[in-house]
């Protein structure tokens, strides 16, 4: 008898015991529970402090993208331009020798032909005036024509 008391006590503690593990125990001591809810409470609070720079994130990943899109609007509209200057400065080069095309033909034809034509007739004035010796008429040459570019 004695063998099968021993057992079933056994059988007792170790089914007691077992019970006690799955089913958990619900005293905890004081400064263990002020612990727990200490830290309870800071989980609480980083949970909070994570979704609000998670806001942030998303708020400045959205601006991120907005100013993208702006750069890469920028960037085509100043390709755009470049190339509009590009197009005016060789239209400006192209007018620019043109116009000194014309003005070579315009100064090379009038030193072709004599314009000035000098008289050899003395005036009345001059003949009365006059010494014995006779005056000495220069031909008057045309003013050089200067080029200015703009």
């Amino acid at each position: 008898m004695l063998i099968r008391s021993r057992r079933a006590v056994m059988g007792l503690c170790v089914l007691g015991f077992s019970s006690m593990l799955l089913t958990g125990c619900d005293f905890w001591p004081p400064a263990l529970q002020a612990q727990i809810e200490q830290l309870h409470s800071e989980a609480q609070q980083a949970a909070a402090d994570k979704a609000l720079l998670q806001n942030q994130l998303n708020a400045a990943n959205k601006a991120k993208e907005e100013l993208q899109i702006r750069v890469e609007d920028l960037t085509r509209v100043n390709k755009e331009k470049s190339a509009m200057i590009a197009n005016l400065e060789h239209t400006i080069a192209s007018a620019r020798e043109r116009s000194a095309k014309a003005v070579k033909t315009s100064t090379t034809k009038p030193a072709a032909k004599p314009t000035v034509k000098s008289t050899a007739k003395p005036s009345s004035k001059a003949a009365v005036k006059s010494t014995g010796k006779s005056a000495v008429h220069k031909p008057t040459k045309a003013a050089p024509v200067k080029r200015t570019n703009p």
